[in-house]
């Protein structure tokens, strides 16, 4: 990799199992765009960890998330991948920002609110600073582009917030991340609820496709999708469940929605569900088994993450140290 290229920071939680969103949205555009930039994917394990997890479960969720990064076509030639608690300074240079972040801006956070609203009188501390634990994780990497969706467009935003304030008082410290807004991408939709989207978190069973998915599965999530009223393939806003469908299609076969729309003219919504669940299942297939490859060797997938721990942990000390000399921390 060379440091002419701008960096790019982006990961993905490894709670409960990838969905196509998480594929379609963000893995394929990683691919895409590890040739264009100096990459640092990660599995963002310790911000998991804000709600309760089983711990060989989260150890293998992990894993299964770093092997998928692989099996998708992540290059370690252009890229660095890791998992989030195997490089301390995310940690260490968290509690350092949180020192210099607001109790009013965190309690602004949509996210927070939507989360805290549910867990009731138990609310982590975790959820209410995980935008914080965001910053560190871009900020530590001198990042100039992060890709976001607009559930997160908030958290970069405080990062930016706080990256201006620390360079204000001390200096040039960080560079302040822009977002980055792919030129292909696809915001994929839950299939019980296509006006949300589609959550490993939030979604119910049927709602989201997962990468391990059989065909089988895939297929009856697919024909038990919600769709709309009227019975014409249209691309139209009073119809979010076609229009995620036709979303899914275009994402994978690149094909337009106009041409897409046109081959579904005189045929009813089930061949667009049963079309779509194979086409998903042909996608996914290959995806599988290579991901099942690198899980088989776990030597083999633990070496690649130390190495790539490593070399992420390079560039984090460096920013870390400017970091601490620069509060007044005793040099070490």
């Amino acid at each position: 990799m060379t440091s002419a290229k701008k960096i790019m920071v982006s990961g993905i939680q490894p709670t409960n199992k990838l969905t196509l969103g998480n594929y379609l949205g963000a893995l394929k555009n990683w691919v895409r765009l590890q040739n264009e930039y100096e990459c640092y994917f990660f599995a963002v394990d310790l911000h998991a960890i804000t709600s309760r997890q089983e711990p060989k479960e989260l150890a293998d969720n992990t894993l299964f998330a770093l092997a998928t990064y692989l099996a998708a076509g992540i290059n370690l030639d252009h890229a660095t991948i890791f998992a989030q608690s195997h490089v301390r300074q995310h940690a260490e240079l968290a509690w350092v920002l949180n020192c210099f972040s607001y109790m009013g801006e965190l309690g602004r956070m949509t996210q927070f609110k939507d989360k805290s609203s549910r867990a009731g009188e138990t609310i982590p501390v975790g959820l209410f600073t995980y935008p914080v634990l965001m910053a560190a994780d871009i900020l530590l990497y001198q990042t100039d582009l992060v890709p976001v969706g607009a559930d997160q467009k908030q958290h970069l935003e405080l990062t930016r917030d706080v990256a201006i304030r620390m360079n204000n008082i001390y200096g040039p410290l960080f560079k302040v991340p822009e977002p980055y807004i792919p030129k292909v991408g696809a915001r994929i939709m839950d299939l019980q609820d296509p006006e949300s989207k589609m959550s490993k978190s939030v979604s119910s069973e049927l709602g989201a496709v997962f990468l391990s998915d059989p065909p089988k599965e895939i297929e009856k999530k697919f024909k038990r999708a919600v769709t709309d009223s009227g019975a014409e393939v249209t691309y139209a806003p009073e119809k979010p469940g076609i229009r995620n469908l036709l979303d899914i299609q275009s994402a994978i076969t690149g094909r337009s929605i106009d041409d897409l729309v046109k081959s579904y003219s005189g045929k009813m919504y089930g061949h667009l569900k049963v079309e779509t669940a194979t086409i998903v299942s042909d996608e996914l297939r290959p995806l599988q088994e290579r991901t099942q490859q690198y899980l088989a060797d776990k030597g083999e997938l633990q070496r690649i993450l130390r190495e790539g721990a490593a070399r992420a942990a390079t560039k984090a000390e460096a920013t870390l140290k400017a970091v601490y000399g620069a509060i007044g921390f005793a040099p070490y």
